[in-house]
């Protein structure tokens, strides 16, 4: 079995990632046309470029299918239960920023923290009676993060498209969702809670713990980490 880098297929991730690997010496690049997701790796013998959609790459990694894979701290959470059993994470590549928050309308000018928004959660609860809705993509992230800081008396409603929007549409009463810059949430009359942070995201370079490695994929991994200046060997 080669050694297999999974990394994103396509946009500013997948040009960001061969940007810096390139600027480590280790050439990848994609074979064929833009629908194709083959590639190959120049500079390193023995591994073998998969171009996966960055969704996709925690799972495959869970699975043990690629060795190596690129993509969010966040999906990497989301995704696998117990993560640190089941990926190593190498290194931050320092691209692809984006802090995973909680925000609520502006104009709830009594709810500033968690706190607050445990008591809103009620109130609205007693008031309408169901719970408050958040709209999130992130389910386990924000039911872990919720339950430790206490809040409780809401749901969470799935939002595979523009998050944001969904209190505009009131489909949901507040949202947790991934923002860089915070812009598309002032658009939307949202504000992030002071103390609303889950987690801070960014594109990183993660090893699978069940991958399995013949003595050829531990000498390519080894020369790999080397040619990128990463501490480890192959276990």
């Amino acid at each position: 079995m080669t050694l297999k880098l999974g990394v994103p297929s396509k946009g500013r991730l997948m040009e960001k990632t061969f940007d810096w690997f390139g600027a480590r010496g280790v050439t990848l690049s994609r074979t064929g046309s833009d629908r194709e997701y083959a590639g190959v790796v120049d500079g390193v013998e023995g591994v073998e470029l998969v171009l996966l959609s960055a969704g996709e790459i925690p799972r495959e990694l869970s699975a043990g299918r690629i060795h190596l894979g690129v993509t969010g701290t966040d999906l990497v959470r989301e995704k696998l239960g117990q993560w640190e059993q089941q990926v190593e994470e190498l290194a931050p590549l320092g691209f692809g920023g984006a802090d995973l928050i909680i925000a609520v309308p502006a104009c709830w000018v009594d709810v500033e923290t968690l706190d607050d928004l445990d008591a809103a959660a009620a109130a609205f609860r007693a008031q309408h009676g169901f719970r408050m809705r958040i709209a999130t993509k992130y389910h386990r992230l924000v039911r872990e993060f919720l339950r430790d800081n206490g809040v409780a008396d809401y749901q969470l409603v799935d939002s595979q498209g523009a998050t944001e929007g969904t209190v505009k549409n009131l489909t949901a009463e507040g949202v947790a969702d991934i923002t860089s810059t915070g812009d598309t949430l002032r658009a939307n009359h949202l504000k992030i809670l002071s103390d609303g942070l889950m987690l801070k995201s960014q594109a990183t370079l993660f090893r699978s713990r069940t991958a399995p490695l013949t003595a050829a994929d531990r000498t390519a991994l080894d020369c790999l980490l080397t040619q990128l200046e990463l501490d480890g060997k192959a276990d």
